[in-house]
C-alpha cells in the first residue's frame, strides 16, 4: 500500500470567484486518483491544509512522526513548493532509513483545470515512490530529485539541481 499524507500548498487549494482568493477546503486527491483511473492500494490522510510559508516546525514534526509511524514503505506526501525542501530536509535528517518518501506538489492548483501542473506532478511522484530505493525525494516537473540536492527556481518555478553531476 502506498500511504499518501495531504498538507495542503498550491495542490489543494480553491478560488473564491467573489474576492479572488485562494483558500483550502477539502483534498482533491481522491478525485485525482479516480480520474486517473488508479488501480494502486492507496491510502489519503489529511494531516494538515497549510500554505508551506506558513508551515511551522511544529507541523514538520507531525509530518515526521506520521511518516516514522506508517506502516507503509512508500510514501508520498502533496506539499506546498515554497518550502517542500525544508521539509524534506526535516524528514531526513529524522534517519527514517527503511522508507521511500516523495514529496511533490503544484505551481498551479488541481481546481484551475487543464493549466494545473498538479496531475501530472502527482501521477509523476506516484511512479517514483514505487519505483525508487528508500530515501527522501522530491518529485516535480517529470523528474525526481534528492532531498539534499534540489532547490525551486524561484525565477522560473521549476525545480533544479543545486549542482550538475
Amino acid at each position: 500500500m502506498i500511504q499518501v499524507f495531504v498538507t495542503g500548498g498550491t495542490f489543494d487549494k480553491d478560488y473564491n470567484y467573489i474576492t479572488g482568493e485562494l483558500f483550502f477546503k477539502n483534498t482533491h486527491l481522491p478525485l485525482m486518483f479516480d480520474r486517473g483511473r488508479c488501480t494502486l492500494d492507496i491510502d489519503i490522510k489529511t494531516l494538515m491544509m497549510v500554505d508551506s510559508l506558513e508551515m511551522t516546525e511544529a507541523d514538520r514534526t507531525i509530518i515526521v512522526h506520521n511518516c516514522r509511524r506508517s506502516a507503509s514503505s512508500q510514501i508520498l506526501i502533496t506539499h506546498g513548493t515554497d518550502r517542500m525542501v525544508e521539509t524534506a530536509t526535516h524528514i531526513a535528517q529524522a534517519a527514517i532509513t527503511d522508507k521511500t518518501i516523495v514529496l511533490t506538489g503544484a505551481m498551479i492548483p488541481y481546481a484551475f483545470g487543464h493549466s494545473s501542473d498538479g496531475f501530472f506532478n502527482l501521477g509523476s511522484a506516484l511512479a517514483f515512490v514505487q519505483t525508487l530505493p528508500p530515501g527522501v525525494y522530491i518529485v516535480m516537473n517529470g523528474r525526481y530529485f534528492d532531498w539534499h540536492n534540489v532547490r525551486k527556481n524561484t525565477k522560473t518555478g521549476n525545480f533544479e539541481l543545486l549542482e550538475i553531476r
